[in-house]
């Protein structure tokens, strides 16, 4: 079942960095896809075809949003990207690949929460895991 990420975050191409949740767990976990194209606009300026290693922790910190906001407590609000605790990139993300992005949210206290993402590509290689921070506003 695909869920319409523009009906939990407020951000919207070209900022919207995945394309659709594939499975939410109200204020517990998400699971999103990201279709890599050749037409991306970071690939448009550089000769390195490579998804910067940012724009990676920004799909995360959206599917963690995802998560985030879908609790009932949090419904209408938004939700901040804190920071980063932790990140390690194993392989890097070209045009054609499928990633798949799952954020489970750990701890939660009060407007504050971490949780742990995971990136994967097509052929189930990681390609990103990272510790972030989330604040809800």
């Amino acid at each position: 079942m695909k869920i319409n990420v523009q009906d939990i975050i407020p951000q919207r191409p070209p900022f919207q960095m995945i394309d659709h949740l594939i499975d939410l767990e109200e204020g517990k976990k998400a699971v999103a896809e990201k279709k890599v194209t050749i037409n991306e606009w970071f690939f448009s300026n550089d000769n390195e075809l490579f998804m910067p290693e940012p724009l990676l922790i920004e799909a995360l910190a959206q599917t963690g949003a995802c998560a985030l906001l879908s609790s009932p407590e949090f419904i209408g609000k938004n939700a901040f990207f804190g920071g980063i605790r932790q990140a390690e990139f194993s392989n890097r993300v070209i045009p054609g690949n499928q990633l798949t992005l799952t954020v489970e949210l750990i701890k939660m206290k009060r407007q504050i929460g971490t949780g742990h993402g995971v990136i994967i590509n097509e052929n189930n290689q990681i390609i990103c895991e990272a510790d972030l921070t989330f604040i809800v506003g």
